[in-house]
């Protein structure tokens, strides 16, 4: 495959020189820089681009150019290149008009004039972009390939796994041609789907996550048997905690069950999370995560599931499903939530076939065109509706309280109203879901009036309430009566020391019943749910952490 290009904009030949040499001394081995000298010329560059089938990583326009400004051009490029960057370069009058573009154009990043040193000012800028550019490109590779059935929970599971793990595949219909040509090429007369084929040849049928983890060289095993610090789930504050202990010389291992990033990881976008002013999703939250940890040295295992907790003080065993002990000086829970299941007619028999807990982002565009409904009102069933509106003809958000404002951030709001297809449905609960083969049609109800209704309907997305994941705790960690886990003072009932604390001091904040055993994150008693709070549980955590272990 050809280089990935990034597109150079400016009217001042001196200027677009200096941007060229400075771009192509840091990028010139894996991307080939391109420039014109007006915005006409950069489209009529980008037409032919196009047609040769080449893409594009980034642009780089100046603002100020005559005929079409920089933003007016990078709108138009966005039509031909939408996965492309976009930055836009300003001198400081310009700035509030970069900032409007931002909203108006989706404007990645601006930059000021004079970049120098580009080491400082435009290197760092344009690593970032390109790094999230190459997590998300589309652009054709010979990766893995998933055969299924588009009704189907096993391929749903596969798709989802890859999807939250950030693994590139295609996914081909079985009813396609395609699809049906690989299942006759893999010789085997009748495979259980989904079929994964990988670039060296070798397929599995109907895998576990784990196989395909261990077939793509993700990390199950831990290296070693004891560690200062064992961490319990990879959402925002799992890997904040491990950031921060393997950063402070902690050998740090995480291990996660699912797929990095946690509930979190799910989010479509997350636009109130400080330092993205244009917003991240989940995903891309994750991967950095994910990226920074292992940088400090963390083992990170996954998936891998902890099913055991013993204490041998002064040190902490925990069991893995597969029967793998780990010992450790000092353990930090942060397994986080999962949504509550909808307890009504015919929900069990068609999970995964039309029914949804989570965003489940690799099945919107599935649905180009056809009308989904969202159960719960809290931020990430708006992130979740936005998303899928690009895709769904319409969008019914199902709440049972009068109003989104006791639940969700105001920007959602916002921004759900200014979408012409989403709908938000109040005092309204589904009663039962119905199909054979496939979600077909809810029976809803209006509490208020009790009148009920049968609407067709092709997805339902489940985000309401939440459930710790504590149950392998029980008898040893104190946990309240939700089962989230109880912490710090609030262990101490009446001037008393709760069970298991063998200490003369009281617990640390964050700190569970049992000494040198922490919790972070949503699996906390009484925490605040955002993304934001649990990554400052998960670094404040490993700072206690440090403390239980000079006195220990």
């Amino acid at each position: 495959m050809p280089k990935p290009i990034i597109i150079l904009i400016d009217d001042e030949p001196e200027v677009l020189q200096a941007v060229e040499r400075d771009v192509r001394r840091r990028y010139g081995k894996e991307y080939r820089v391109m420039k014109a000298i007006s915005g006409h010329e950069g489209l009529s560059l980008l037409q032919q681009i196009g047609v040769r089938g080449e893409v594009v990583a980034l642009f780089l326009s100046d603002h100020r150019m005559p005929k079409m400004n920089g933003i007016e051009f990078l709108k138009e490029a966005e039509a031909i290149f939408p996965a492309a960057k976009r930055v836009l370069l300003t001198a400081y009058a310009d700035s509030s008009a970069a900032i409007q573009a931002i909203n108006d154009i989706k404007l990645d990043y601006y930059l000021m004039k004079p970049w120098d040193p580009p080491e400082d000012l435009l290197y760092p800028v344009i690593d970032d972009l390109l790094s999230d550019w190459q997590a998300n490109n589309r652009s054709p590779f010979g990766g893995i390939r998933v055969v299924g059935q588009r009704w189907s929970s096993y391929s749903h599971a596969i798709k989802d796994f890859l999807g939250r793990n950030g693994v590139p595949y295609q996914w081909i219909d079985l009813e396609h041609a395609e699809g049906q040509r690989l299942v006759q090429l893999s010789g085997i007369a009748t495979p259980r789907l989904p079929l994964v084929l990988f670039p060296d040849g070798q397929m599995l049928e109907n895998p576990l996550p784990v196989q395909i983890a261990e077939k793509i060289g993700r990390r199950t095993q831990a290296d070693r048997s004891f560690y200062d610090l064992v961490i319990i789930g990879g959402g925002p504050a799992g890997l904040a905690a491990a950031v921060y202990g393997a950063s402070e010389g902690l050998s740090t291992v995480l291990i996660e069950r699912e797929a990095p990033g946690g509930q979190a990881g799910t989010s479509s976008r997350i636009e109130n999370y400080l330092g993205f002013p244009t917003g991240l999703s989940g995903a891309d939250l994750s991967r950095r995560a994910v990226s920074q940890a292992l940088r400090f040295g963390v083992e990170m295992l996954a998936p891998q599931e902890v099913v055991k907790l013993r204490i041998e003080d002064p040190y902490r065993v925990i069991t893995l499903a597969d029967g793998t002990e780990i010992t450790c000086h000092a353990l930090v829970i942060a397994t986080g939530v999962s949504y509550r299941t909808l307890n009504v007619p015919g929900i069990e028999q068609l999970t995964g076939l039309g029914v949804y807990y989570g965003a489940s982002l690799s099945e919107a565009r599935s649905y180009q065109d056809e009308d989904i409904t969202i159960v719960g009102g809290a931020n990430s069933a708006g992130q979740a509706a936005l998303y899928f509106s690009r895709y769904a003809r319409s969008v019914t958000i199902l709440i049972r309280g009068s109003s989104l404002t006791k639940s969700m951030s105001y920007y959602l709001i916002n921004e759900i109203e200014r979408q012409p297809n989403i709908t938000v449905r109040t005092h309204t609960q589904v009663k039962e879901v119905q199909g054979t083969e496939r979600l077909e049609q809810l029976v809803i109800e209006n509490s208020e009036t009790g009148e009920r209704e049968t609407i067709p309907m092709s997805a339902l997305f489940i985000f309401i309430g939440a459930m710790p994941h504590t149950d392998w705790l029980n008898g040893i960690i104190e946990r309240d009566s939700q089962g989230f886990i109880v912490s710090g003072s609030d262990l101490i009932h009446d001037g008393k020391r709760p069970k298991g604390w063998t200490l003369e001091r009281n617990p640390y904040l964050l700190e569970t019943n049992i000494p040198g055993i922490f919790v972070a994150g949503d699996a906390r008693s009484r925490s605040i749910k955002r993304v934001a709070s649990s990554v400052g549980e998960g670094a404040i955590a490993v700072q206690f952490v440090h403390q239980y272990l000079s006195n220990v």
